[in-house]
Order: structure tokens, then C-alpha cells, then sequence
């Protein structure tokens, strides 16, 4: 990427006037003590009086957290309100994984769970996950993570039987979400009973590539491509046969891009696994996705560069998608793949669908109708157009192509496209 040829993008839309002038406002009084504070031991201490819940589990490793602290801490340059989301956001995982606990402890069965079979999307951002993992989600005999439970994946209280509490919870962060940032919607759309990605179950173990989206954390997202991330998928595991303990079904329907660095950890902790890897011209995909982290990014910190945004992530797809490659082209692991485009997909998805289901038996006219009828429900662009382009970053296909030739290739020599 040739930084001479950047320019700071003014394409993105404006912070709500409102939230510029809380964050002015907090931030003026920071000498009143009034900056909220971002520490391990603080944090945990909140975790604990909240649920009355001491243990954290024997598999819980504080460096992950001291780590990602420490990179918001020095690097992040979040703004008040910020630093008070992500504040209450770590309380929260902390306490699932506490409240999480309690149960393995009472229920011992949990863990004793084969955890179901799985069809587990891991194509890049932008390139129809979304849309491939929701139409999926009509299958009942599909067990999926709505945007309420993975938020809150274990009941807040021990006696809760109801889910009423934690859809709520949900429906105010989405509506927080709307007010801080409305453009983010036509971009990702969120929706509190549809199925949301699963990173946010590896969040628990604070090692997961959520942070790098969300603001600007270079030394933790340094370490953790480096590190060993076996701990998170394992724990993921756990609270995965927690939900199908709450929640049974036939076959787990995943997706998270984060997946695509990992599938040998997929492997050896998920067991029957078979992987839908949606493909997009990587030419939009990846602009498409740098317009996201940067409209993420915006909720969190006023000092966000989309020059930063796109030198980061740009090289990082090329990474994640030279993982999978690596994996894919081992011994007989090109069987556990099934290639999904995002033009067809959006054109005939009955089509794409057909083929998806050929690894079952085949679909039913029963399922065909239910699909139908979620597409009627969810529109493309339900929620407007999305407008990006590789100028917004300052790119230029030459630039993309530097860290994406073997995928490139890939496509074009398998599939012709």
C-alpha cells in the first residue's frame, strides 16, 4: 500500500451530534476522577459482586485479558463513552463465564454432551455469511446462536427459565447501536432473534480477533497471531453443549470469518464438521469490510484513520485466507468444504441451497417453503444500500492483490471465477 497515494476519506457518515457532545462534555471532567477505569483485577471484582460468583474455572488464563488491556490502555485512544462500553462489555463475559461455571458445576451432564455436528460458514466479511448462516437458520432442525443468546449465552440468574430478560438486554444494545452509529445497520444487519456470529463465544476467553475490529489495539492483535488459541475453542465447546443442553437439536449451523485461521482448531475441538466457504470478488469483499471496522470503530474512538483501518486488515485477510488454504490443501481435508458464490447466493439461493443439502439427503419441499418465506421476511438491503469503494482506503486492486494472489488463484483455477 503506497501511503502517498492515501487521502483521509470524509465518506463516512458523521457521529449523531449528540454523542460528540457526551463525549466533549465526560471527557472535560476527567479531572473530577470521573475516566472510567480499564483494569484486570477491577474488573473481575465487578464480575464477581454482580453474579455473588467466585470461581472462573480452572481453564482461565488472566494474560489474554492483561494483554488486551494493556493494548486499549496505550493504544486504543478510546473516547468516554468507549471506555464505558467496553468496560461493562468485559464485566459481562467475565460474568458469563462465572455464571457458566456454576452450572458445569451443578450439571455435570453438560459436559458429558457429545456436541452436535456442524456446518460451519468461515467465507471473509462481506461475502454473504450473513445472509447463508439466517436462511439456514429457517431449518428447525437447526441449532443456531440468536443475537440475544450469544450476547448472553448462560441465564443471568440461577433460577431464570425465561429468555425475557436477556432480549431485552439485547434489544437495548441494538437500539444504542442505531442512535451511536444508524448507517452501521445497512452494513450489518442486526437483528435480536436472528443467529449472530460465535467469535463472541471465544470473546469469553478474551482471544479473539473482536478487539482488532473494534479499535485499535496493534500489540494484542500482534501477540495473538502468535498465540495459541486452543484454550478459547475449547471453552467455546463447553458453552456451545450448554446451549444444546438448554436447546436440542439435529446439527449446529456456525459461522464466524474468524474460523478461517482456525480450521485445524475446528477440527480437534468441534469433531463432525463440514465447512460453507461463501467467495466474493475480493476486490469488493474487502472494502466492504474495512467500511464496517471503521464505522465500529467510530463508537469507540474519536481518532479513527481508515489508512490504519485498511494497512491492518488488508494484510490480515490475506493471512486468514492463507490458513485456510494451508488446511484445505492437506490430505483429504478439500472433502469438508463447499463452495458458496455471493452473487449466487443472492441471485438463486434455492439453487445454492440445493446444493448445501445434498450433504443431507436433500431438502424438503417443507424447508423450501420455509426458506422462501425467510427470504420474503429479509429483503437484500433490507436496511439500505451500503456504499464503499477501495478509494474510500486509499487502494487499489494492486494493493489487495499483494496479500491475496494465492486465493485469487485458488478461485480462478478451481471454479473458474
Amino acid at each position: 500500500m503506497d501511503s502517498e497515494r492515501i487521502t483521509h476519506s470524509r465518506n463516512f457518515e458523521k457521529r449523531p451530534f449528540w454523542f460528540t457532545m457526551l463525549n466533549s462534555a465526560w471527557q472535560a471532567t476527567y479531572f473530577l476522577g470521573t475516566k472510567v477505569k480499564l483494569d484486570k483485577d477491577d474488573l473481575i471484582k465487578a464480575a464477581k459482586k454482580i453474579t455473588g460468583l467466585h470461581d472462573l474455572g480452572n481453564d482461565f488464563s488472566d494474560e489474554p485479558l492483561e494483554r488486551l488491556l494493556k493494548s486499549i490502555n496505550e493504544e486504543a485512544n478510546l473516547h468516554p463513552v468507549g471506555r464505558f462500553i467496553t468496560r461493562h462489555r468485559f464485566i459481562s463475559l467475565l460474568s458469563i463465564r462465572l455464571r457458566a461455571e456454576h452450572f458445569f458445576r451443578s450439571h455435570p451432564e453438560i459436559l458429558e454432551q457429545e456436541l452436535y455436528p456442524a456446518w460451519i460458514i468461515i467465507g471473509l466479511q462481506r461475502t454473504g455469511t450473513t445472509k447463508l448462516q439466517r436462511l439456514l437458520a429457517a431449518d428447525p432442525d437447526h441449532r443456531v446462536i440468536p443475537s440475544w443468546e450469544v450476547i448472553n449465552p448462560i441465564p443471568l440468574t440461577m433460577d431464570e427459565t425465561e429468555k425475557d430478560k436477556r432480549i431485552a438486554i439485547a434489544n437495548t444494545s441494538v437500539t444504542a447501536l442505531k442512535l451511536m452509529s444508524p448507517g452501521f445497520f445497512a452494513i450489518h444487519p442486526i437483528e435480536v432473534n436472528e443467529p449472530e456470529e460465535d467469535i463472541l463465544l471465544l470473546d469469553v476467553s478474551f482471544l479473539s480477533t473482536t478487539p482488532e475490529a473494534m479499535m485499535n489495539v496493534p500489540s494484542y492483535a500482534e501477540w495473538l497471531e502468535k498465540t495459541d488459541q486452543s484454550d478459547a475453542y475449547a471453552y467455546a465447546v463447553k458453552l456451545l453443549k450448554f446451549l444444546q443442553w438448554q436447546k436440542p437439536a439435529k446439527r449446529w449451523v456456525l459461522k464466524t470469518p474468524h474460523h478461517l485461521e482456525f480450521p485445524d482448531l475446528i477440527e480437534k475441538h468441534f469433531g463432525e464438521v463440514h465447512f460453507l466457504w461463501p467467495h466474493r470478488r475480493i476486490y469488493e469483499s474487502v472494502p466492504s469490510f474495512l467500511s464496517m471496522v471503521t464505522y465500529n470503530q467510530m463508537i469507540f474512538s474519536d481518532q479513527v484513520d481508515e489508512r490504519r483501518v485498511a494497512a491492518h486488515w488488508v494484510r490480515k485477510t490475506g493471512y486468514m485466507l492463507d490458513k485456510a488454504l494451508d488446511y484445505r490443501s492437506k490430505g483429504i481435508n478439500e472433502a469438508k468444504f463447499t463452495d458458496i458464490y455471493y452473487e449466487d447466493l443472492i441471485r438463486n439461493s434455492e439453487k445454492e441451497l440445493t446444493r448445501i443439502y445434498s450433504l443431507d439427503g436433500g431438502m424438503t419441499p417443507e424447508l423450501i417453503m420455509r426458506f422462501t418465506k425467510h427470504e420474503k421476511e429479509h429483503p437484500h438491503r433490507k436496511y439500505g444500500s451500503h456504499q464503499y469503494s477501495l478509494a474510500d482506503f486509499g487502494l487499489t486492486e494492486e494493493d489487495i492483490d499483494r496479500y491475496t494472489t494465492r486465493y485469487r488463484q485458488f478461485i480462478s483455477t478451481q471454479y473458474g471465477r
